[in-house]
């Protein structure tokens, strides 16, 4: 279990003593897909670690309408907003595919944090690279066109999750295409068609649960 903790950003700086006593004041769980965690406006008592899957981070409009706000993968963390402020959840937490979690409560996340500054900092980092991410996103909503933020949300997907091969980066994609769609700000008619385009060109090919990127088609 330590290994799996090695991989998570949050924990860089701490040593296998460290990373011991967070395995024994976390609780392990596993979820199947589709798993509801929380829901937004609930009051949060958990933070949470992801050991393997995919886990989503979604917003509802008034009429119901779903928004993508991002997805996390095993290595990341979500969940320390509401017990750092006390405020209720700003999202709702959904499992993409079986995914398994380290949850640690309110009471020894907040004792991990006074005692071992380390977290403290990584959770700093953490926390102004998802507002920095948002303000990205802001601002592709703002100034770019539909055809390039679902170009950049598919580059951005394979950066995180990718592996490459040559000149092929395969994708693991727990995303269907409306939710796809959501995460670019676009509707499911202007994805097809751009994913239609880069298909034709050579730039992206499409399988089940993966999708490729071809590096030279796409530089060309």
């Amino acid at each position: 279990m330590i290994e799996w903790l090695k991989k998570v950003s949050l924990f860089d700086n701490l040593n296998d003593d460290q990373l011991e006593h967070i395995l024994r004041i976390a609780n392990r769980r596993t979820f199947q897909t589709g798993t509801i965690l929380f829901q937004e406006k609930d009051y949060g008592n958990t933070f949470y670690v992801v050991l393997t899957g995919t886990i989503k981070l979604f917003t509802r409009s008034n009429s119901g309408e779903e928004k993508i706000l991002s997805l996390v993968n095993a290595g990341e963390s979500f969940g320390e907003l509401s017990l750092l402020d006390g405020r209720p959840r700003s999202a709702s937490a959904q499992t993409l595919e079986t995914t398994t979690v380290l949850e640690l409560s309110s009471q020894t996340f907040m004792e991990l944090l006074q005692t071992h500054f380390d977290i403290t900092r990584g959770i700093l980092a953490e926390l102004c690279r998802r507002l920095r991410q948002t303000n990205e996103h802001v601002n592709d909503l703002t100034f770019l066109d539909g055809r390039t933020r679902v170009l950049k949300n598919l580059i951005t997907l394979a950066n995180q999750n990718g592996k490459r091969d040559g000149q092929i980066i395969t994708v693991h994609m727990a995303l269907n295409f409306d939710e796809l769609a959501q995460m670019a700000g676009v509707t499911k008619i202007v994805l097809t068609d751009v994913i239609r385009e880069f298909e034709s060109r050579g730039v992206l090919q499409f399988g089940i649960g993966e999708y490729k990127i071809n590096l030279l088609k796409l530089r060309g």
